[in-house]
């Protein structure tokens, strides 16, 4: 009997990742609280952020597998996380336009059982076609992507925004990459496959 799986995370974008896989789990907000005046890279960043999401649940979930993930954008130096409105994400879509920036996403799983967690991450290179500022409004306007670390959604519009979007995996992009999921759900004595076919 495979080990109940919670996805700690408030994300609808990867909520519809884990049921568009088939793959049943629980999702569940984290009690973490995100610092992002934390002195750390934006690697460290979001690895830091996944262990901490997912390893806030252990005591609620004591014999649960728990899934944590988090995502910056990076150009030059700089994090870009959620815009949060309307204006701030114009103005991420106007520094990165016409340029290619990182975008990095971590994901942990922890065994709340054991206490073990397990860490991955992927980095994807975004190259942006340039933009008008008027064009980045009117492209938030349409996808509302204030939500989203660099202010886009390229599984709606936002892929239109794109000159190439180099990576491991396209998954990752909207905010859970399937391919590190099933790395460390076998790290855990798991079967993501298994788990999806099976279920």
């Amino acid at each position: 009997m495979p080990r109940s799986l919670v996805l700690a995370s408030t994300s609808p974008y990867r909520r519809k990742l884990l049921r568009a896989w088939g793959l049943p789990h629980e999702a569940c907000t984290p009690s973490f609280v995100e610092d992002h005046t934390l002195d750390l890279t934006a690697s460290d960043l979001v690895v830091s952020f996944a262990r901490g999401k997912a390893e806030s649940l252990a005591s609620s979930h004591p014999d649960a597998l728990i899934l944590g993930s988090d995502q910056v954008a990076e150009i030059d130096g700089m994090i870009l996380t959620k815009p949060g409105t309307t204006e701030a994400a114009i103005e991420q879509l106007m520094v990165l336009q016409g340029r290619t920036h990182h975008l990095r996403t971590a994901v942990a799983l922890h065994d709340a059982r054991t206490g073990d967690t397990w860490l991955d991450s992927v980095e994807t290179h975004m190259r942006m076609r340039s933009l008008t500022r008027a064009l980045a409004a009117a492209y938030v306007a349409h996808d509302n992507p204030i939500d989203c670390a660099g202010s886009y959604k390229v599984e709606e519009a936002g892929a239109a925004l794109f000159e190439a979007m180099e990576g491991a995996d396209h998954t990752a992009i909207i905010g859970l990459p399937i391919t590190a999921v099933s790395r460390l759900l076998r790290k855990a004595g798991e079967d993501l496959l298994a788990r999806i076919v099976e279920s």
